[in-house]
């Protein structure tokens, strides 16, 4: 019974901290510095009143720009498909205007006869395995080395690892 006398007078004492906390009134004074008075309204000498605005082209501006080759704020049926028609090209090998499925899948054709070592028609798990992409090496500006594999045998759990 007295533990729920001790733990009612507790619950008091925290609603009446609550409210003495919460009633009292705020602080007047304030911790940070004046506002210099080029905020406040004080203009200096040779500062303009308002912030010029900036020339900046939008990203749709710079698009625009790229495809509109002549500059007459047209673009045009060839200049908007003229990265296509270069493309189109590379891909034409014989330039006869058409593309072929061959000339369309050079790059993956390719890449199979090179990987079909044995001239089979069909690449077994080892041929397959040359086909993997190529992993980048990482960039120069990465802020952690890569990781090298350093032996381990020999050592024991509680030694400190290897640091350069």
């Amino acid at each position: 019974m007295w533990r729920y006398l001790v733990g009612g007078m507790a619950a008091l004492l925290l609603i009446a901290a609550g409210v003495l906390v919460f009633k009292s009134p705020a602080r007047s004074d304030s911790p940070l510095p004046p506002a210099p008075a080029a905020i406040v309204g004080e203009a200096e000498e040779g500062l303009p009143e308002t912030i010029p605005e900036a020339t900046a082209k939008t990203r749709e501006e710079k698009r625009f720009n790229r495809y509109d080759k002549d500059r007459n704020a047209q673009i045009s049926r060839a200049e908007y498909l003229a990265s296509r028609t270069k493309a189109f090209a590379r891909l034409d090998t014989n330039g006869d205007g058409r593309l072929s499925f061959e000339e369309w899948a050079i790059k993956t054709s390719t890449k199979f006869a090179e990987a079909d070592r044995d001239k089979s028609g069909a690449m077994t798990p080892a041929e397959f395995a040359t086909t993997a992409p190529k992993r980048r090496a990482p960039r120069p500006n990465t802020p952690c080395p890569p990781a090298t594999p350093k032996s381990r045998i020999g050592r024991r759990l509680t030694d400190p690892p290897n640091r350069q």
